[in-house]
């Protein structure tokens, strides 16, 4: 398989679970989530580390997270970065 499929792949993984996350932070106004699911463990399980980092940095400002949209610009720009040193 080529490898820019797959780096291709591992970084569209990690924007869907990145906007799982966001839609299931938003759920609980409307539903009660289960954060013991299975699913649910695994989303904030695997995208936990990615964004506490950038929480540090950017706090939540009046109930909203822009962890996620850091998390996002900087996932582009090493996407980028790593498929232009592939080429």
């Amino acid at each position: 398989m080529d490898l820019y499929v797959i780096i291709k792949g591992i970084f569209a993984a990690i924007e869907w679970l990145v906007i799982a996350r966001i839609i299931l932070s938003f759920l609980p106004m409307f539903m009660r989530i289960d954060h013991y699911h299975p699913i649910v463990r695994f989303i904030y399980e695997t995208t936990e580390p990615l964004l506490a980092p950038f929480r540090k940095i950017l706090p939540s400002t009046a109930g909203l997270d822009f962890s996620p949209l850091l998390l996002f610009l900087v996932l582009g720009a090493l996407e980028r970065l790593i498929l232009n040193l592939l080429m």
